[in-house]
């Protein structure tokens, strides 16, 4: 393994695994917290009509599919906070038609041959010097961004009636919370894959979750077990051969085996 670290793919991979969970770990505490999983999942999988976009339009992914996630969130929001009876069906509308609208257009897209499989389940060894300088300027806002608001996101996390009686813009920071899931879901779709990407987003932050006693200190947590989560998968998928994405996922779910077992002993 330490020889395939001179490999510029190698380092980029590793790189990008560090970058993805750590944002991974603080966007996705504030999914649990909130109880977004299945409103995360809803964009994850719209992300897709983005790809389909790039793809058509030959645009950059991560453009077309920020965009389109971006979008999705703004409009699952909107529903989410007008019309909370409709949500499921709304949201598994908007899923369906991302999905099918980004596999139109990938069949539309002349002379193009896309792996849908290299969306479907990650493709880390393929990161580029441009997704990480990507990944890295997502992290550095997210970071500020938590630490500037934190105490509203905080509050409106925990008990959004008591933020907006002491005057805090409840629908501004439940959209900014589904907004930034967005995009951090198009970057660890690189990374684990579309189908895999809201274990990645769960997993872990279950486990800091039991080991935390503040939203702070579960993000802290959630990111370096994501971090070390990944670069275990990352070594097995390397020595054995096998798809990186799913072995993050796998090394995750052992560990929250492992972790549960230990704790119900306790």
């Amino acid at each position: 393994m330490l020889d395939a670290l001179s490999y510029e793919f190698i380092q980029n991979a590793i790189l990008a695994g560090v970058l993805v969970s750590i944002a991974s770990g603080i966007i996705g505490s504030l999914i649990v917290v909130n109880r977004m999983v299945f409103l995360a999942g809803g964009v994850a999988h719209t992300a897709y009509g983005g790809i389909g976009l790039a793809v058509y339009f030959g645009l950059p992914i991560f453009l077309g599919a920020s965009l389109f996630a971006v979008f999705a969130a703004l409009i699952m929001a909107m529903i989410t906070l007008r019309q909370k009876e409709h949500i499921d069906t709304f949201i598994g509308l908007i899923w369906a038609v991302g999905m099918a609208l980004g596999i139109i257009l990938v069949d539309l897209t002349p002379g193009y041959n896309v792996d849908l499989l290299s969306y479907l389940f990650g493709s880390i060894l393929a990161v580029s010097d441009a997704d990480i300088y990507y990944m890295g300027t997502l992290l550095v806002g997210i970071i500020l961004i938590t630490t500037f608001w934190y105490r509203d996101i905080l509050a409106v996390s925990y008990d959004s009636e008591y933020a907006a009686l002491r005057g805090t813009n409840v629908p501004f920071f439940y959209t900014l919370i589904l907004v930034l899931s967005a995009l951090t879901i198009v970057v660890a779709i690189k990374v684990v894959g579309l189908i895999l990407v809201i274990a990645l987003l769960t997993i872990p932050i279950y486990i800091a979750q039991k080991l935390s006693r503040s939203l702070g200190t579960m993000m802290i947590y959630s990111g370096i077990l994501s971090t070390i989560f990944t670069m275990i998968g990352l070594y097995l998928s390397y020595v054995y051969d096998l798809t990186s994405g799913a072995t993050i996922i796998l090394v995750s779910a052992v560990s929250l085996i492992i972790f549960l077992a230990i704790n119900k002993r306790r």
